[in-house]
């Protein structure tokens, strides 16, 4: 009988590792195609409902076709005043323009009223795409010939070039760094040869048919995907499927030494650590999912882009390298040979010794560790989440960056980046008025039809612009902002006001309301899906808490690392959001790891000799997936952008806190203390003998490891 069943039981892992090898060469190159259907144009993610937005959809109507603007600024080569001479040879150039993406006639060259500078604005078309660099080449070359000036170029074209030079390294630069941090702390872990690159093919595996359903979303337009979101999904997928990969090897480990049949020890590994991985997935996925709430598009795009990465992981997880471990078994972890974690003796690690300290002073240690937690996160107010200003957008020296800030100290701050107001005809002078007199407003000039002086009427409507006397960015220019509104509404409800600065007061307003909305929504669904997994309700409680402290606790770090070391005034909006899902529901899925080998034990044992036990077991492995995580998430900072920087340092830092603090002290010593009870409402039957209380420092006695649980 054993003879006969012997084939197919080497059929179905070998089934396995033949249908992975073919989705895998014909889905590894996806992640890599994902450039093809992404777009860096940031008005394409503002808020569905904002007034900027619509203010957009109603700009069109003023325009044969919408245009992106590339700003040039020409400055004197020597600092001297700019001659008329060469403001003509600027408009010359302007108007030389015939390049191929050109869309209508470049404006004329104006000089800044202090005779320093010239700008032109080019109307660029809006679906360039490769060819955008091309053409701001060509605009510069020409833009050159003026003599004795120096010419640069700013705006939104500028920028959006700069933003493609910033992700060109996204498919091949970041997915390299990454996995080459994670093969080498692989390979320090293990002391193997083969089972890092096992856990290495596994998650490029996951990543490859993560990228190829996304591809096809964002080919037909169910998602919309920028480089943030594909650089985000590929570490997330390489972290995920790697920290599963290392439980369930683990896991494996253990088995094999124990009942030294590979297959055996596969499936074993498999069914023992499934419910653990499972849990924390969902955590991860069902937490990313809660994004679908956010009205920020760039927000929905990452929730069901990061859930199906997350999938994938637990799919090439739970089936390719049980299947690879089940057909080579020891030949994996060559030459180390595997060894069960000593739980039984205790062993004499360094787990060991922490389990000991946890065991013997519990309370001292959980004070201790949440007085820390607590003076990290009493610094968190100083994380200013207001938005990153535009000369901080990029880590690096951007031309554009250089350009703006040439534009600025010549021109009006607002130049080239206007507040659009779309009014009523019928209204228009007093929406005019309102908006001249708004403090901070420059200027306003209404859009007319020709070289005449009437205003250019499109469906009842007209369209201002009012050049502000501040930054685009900047915290007076949206306050500006926010009082244009208030005035301009007083003169006509109907009226809408629009642009740069609108659309960023907009998406600062909204990512606020949607952390509000969406930080519960989180907490919840991690809430419940720990009820279910430990039938309790105090310990899912407590392990909620730890990880919103360890939070707390790394954004207040964060603030003052920003500010005081990287010089950042501020962080994008949503970086609080992003921080949270990741770092709450990531840390979250090292406590499953550890509590649900925990209740494993204490089945057997007791939460005594459960907790510490658990403790020994998992001690290392979760410790080796944080810093694998860290390690892959810390790789976004090869992408020059802040905003990635920002997240690259929080969730890293946040990884690591949570794998060292809180999963390997605070929350064993808080389970340690409470005893029993953490388990409520479950119950448990005990024998006669009484523990001493841990608080007293002194040693526990047997007894309480004879606790079972049976509700």
């Amino acid at each position: 009988m054993n003879s006969a069943r012997r084939p197919v039981r080497w059929l179905v892992p070998l089934v396995l590792v033949v249908v992975w090898l073919g989705l895998g060469g014909a889905f590894g190159s996806s992640a890599g195609k994902l450039g093809e259907v992404s777009t860096n144009d940031q008005a394409a993610f503002l808020p569905q409902n904002a007034e900027s937005t619509k203010v957009i959809e109603q700009q069109k109507a003023f325009h044969q076709q919408e245009t992106v603007p590339a700003i040039v600024v020409w400055t004197a080569a020597d600092g001297a005043d700019i001659s008329e001479a060469q403001q003509k040879a600027a408009t010359a150039a302007l108007r030389s323009l015939a390049e191929e993406g050109v869309d209508g006639a470049p404006s004329p060259a104006f000089r800044s009223q202090d005779g320093k500078a010239l700008q032109g604005v080019v109307p660029l078309s809006p679906d360039l795409g490769d060819r955008l660099t091309d053409v701001l080449d060509g605009i510069e070359r020409a833009a050159a010939e003026v003599p004795d000036t120096r010419a640069q170029l700013a705006g939104p074209a500028a920028t959006q070039a700069d933003l493609k030079d910033a992700f060109a390294g996204i498919d091949g630069l970041l997915l390299g760094v990454a996995l080459a941090a994670v093969l080498l702390i692989l390979l320090l872990v293990y002391r193997s040869v083969l089972l890092p690159f096992l856990i290495i093919i596994s998650s490029v595996f996951a990543l490859g048919v993560a990228g190829a359903i996304v591809y096809v979303l964002a080919d037909n337009g169910v998602v919309r995907v920028d480089g943030q979101v594909q650089g985000i999904l590929s570490i997330l997928v390489i972290g995920a499927a790697t920290d599963y990969a290392l439980l369930l090897t683990a896991r494996f480990r253990e088995e094999l030494a124990t009942t030294g049949d590979r297959a055996t020890a596969a499936w074993a590994a498999t069914r023992g650590s499934c419910g653990a991985i499972a849990a924390s997935a969902a955590t991860v996925a069902l937490g990313l999912l809660a994004l679908l709430l956010s009205d920020l598009t760039n927000n929905r795009a990452l929730g069901p882009v990061g859930a199906i990465g997350v999938v994938c992981a637990v799919l090439t997880t739970l089936t390719f390298l049980p299947a690879v471990l089940a057909l080579i078994g020891k030949a994996a972890f060559w030459p180390a040979k595997p060894k069960s974690a000593d739980v039984e003796t205790g062993g004499h690690g360094i787990w060991s010794r922490v389990a000991h300290r946890v065991d013997t002073r519990p309370r001292q240690l959980w004070i201790i560790t949440t007085g820390l937690l607590l003076a990290g996160a009493a610094f968190f107010p100083s994380l200013q989440s207001k938005g990153v200003p535009f000369d901080e957008l990029f880590v690096n020296d951007a031309p554009s960056v250089a350009a703006q800030q040439t534009l600025g100290k010549h021109f009006p701050g607002g130049s080239g980046q206007p507040a659009v107001i779309i009014a009523d005809a019928e209204k228009v002078t007093a929406a005019q008025k309102a908006a001249a007199g708004t403090p901070g407003v420059a200027g306003v000039k209404v859009v007319t039809s020709g070289p005449g002086t009437q205003p250019l009427v499109v469906d009842g409507r007209v369209r201002i612009d009012a050049t502000l006397a501040d930054a685009p960015d900047s915290d007076a220019a949206k306050r500006t902002v926010q009082n244009l509104r208030d005035r301009v509404h007083a003169a006509d409800p109907s009226t809408l006001v629009g642009g740069y600065t609108a659309q960023q007061y907009d998406t600062q307003r909204t990512a606020e309301h949607d952390k509000n909305l969406i930080i519960p929504v989180v907490l919840a669904i991690i809430l419940v899906i720990l009820i279910v997994l430990l039938r309790s309700l105090l310990l899912p409680v407590l392990l909620v808490a730890t990880v919103v402290l360890n939070y707390l606790a790394t954004l207040g770090i964060a603030g003052l690392v920003f500010e005081h070391g990287f010089g950042f005034s501020g962080t994008d909006a949503s970086v609080p959001l992003y921080g949270f899902v990741f770092l709450v529901a990531l840390g979250v899925d090292y406590n499953i790891f550890l509590m649900s080998r925990v209740r494993e034990e204490t089945l057997r044992l007791g939460t005594r000799q459960g907790m510490l036990r658990g403790l020994v077991a998992t001690g290392g492995v979760i410790t080796s997936a944080g810093v694998v995580l860290a390690a892959t998430f810390a790789a976004l900072i090869v992408i020059p952008l802040a905003f990635l920087a920002q997240i690259a340092f929080i969730v890293a830092f946040g990884v690591l806190l949570d794998t060292i603090v809180v999963r390997s002290l605070l929350v064993p010593a808080l389970v340690r203390d409470i005893g029993p009870a953490v388990w409520w409402p479950g119950r448990l039957s005990r024998e006669p003998h009484r523990e001493h209380s841990p608080a007293s420092g002194s040693e526990a006695t047997s007894a309480e490891g004879n606790d079972r649980i049976v509700g």
